[in-house]
């Protein structure tokens, strides 16, 4: 789960989330495990819950699963306890990345980060070396076959409701958001009868790098390398795919 939310990022990468689906089904599970042991297993008063929910189902995650995966997480036995940690650091020709990570062993975690960067030619910086090169926003990505509503229309729902900004690609319509009105706007595109592509808060970048066929090539294998590992929930960047 990757990439700076424009839609050729989902486009260029479709095939291989699809094969990684099971990969994904299971992070999202840590996600939903992490979001009820903080605020308990209702939606309805666990807003983190609640978005981490509506991110499953942008993926595609059978209700039947989550509901499973929310009981198992608030049962007695469940003794798991993961801590969130952020990762930044470079990739080629100094693209700015940052990881996010959900873990029991920060030890284990941020060796294998480092392994990473390294083997991919990168290098793990510390703590604020790329974050201020990015804004946290929500951003809900829609589908422009899976709707019947005109762009002004749903352009103007999305407004009124909060969105800060609305975008319309080729394929899809982008809606951007402060993180803090998210779940309205979400929730009333919901309301709609609306359904998502992406639905989640994610770092955002201000500024774009683009690269050479080789430091694309380094890129993708510091993405793909990253997103192979367990413990890795989501990597952002800079990079102009």
């Amino acid at each position: 789960m990757s990439g700076h939310s424009k839609w050729h990022n989902i486009q260029a990468r479709k095939s291989k989330v699809d094969a990684a689906r099971g990969k994904i089904f299971t992070k999202l599970g840590r996600e939903l495990l992490v979001a009820v042991k903080a605020g308990g297993p209702d939606p309805e008063s666990n807003a983190k819950l609640k978005d981490v929910v509506a991110k499953c189902k942008a993926a595609n995650m059978p209700n039947d699963t989550i509901n499973k995966a929310i009981k198992k997480a608030s049962g007695e036995g469940n003794s798991a306890n993961y801590e969130e940690i952020t990762y930044e650091g470079y990739g080629p020709n100094g693209v700015a990345v940052i990881v996010e990570a959900s873990t029991d062993n920060k030890n284990r975690t941020a060796a294998d980060v480092r392994h990473v960067f390294d083997k991919a030619g990168g290098n793990l910086g510390t703590s604020g070396c790329v974050s201020y090169m990015f804004n946290k926003k929500g951003v809900i990505v829609i589908e422009k076959a899976s709707t019947d509503m005109e762009e002004d229309d749903l352009m103007m729902l999305a407004l009124d409701a909060g969105a800060e900004d609305f975008e319309a690609e080729e394929e899809i319509y982008q809606v951007t958001t402060e993180p803090s009105d998210f779940t309205a706007v979400r929730e009333k595109l919901e309301e709609a009868g609306l359904t998502f592509l992406e639905a989640e808060v994610q770092m955002v970048p201000s500024t774009t790098v683009e690269l050479d066929e080789k430091g694309q090539e380094k890129m993708e294998r510091l993405i793909d390398r990253l997103d192979e590992l367990d413990d890795v929930m989501n990597v952002y960047h800079n990079w102009e795919e």
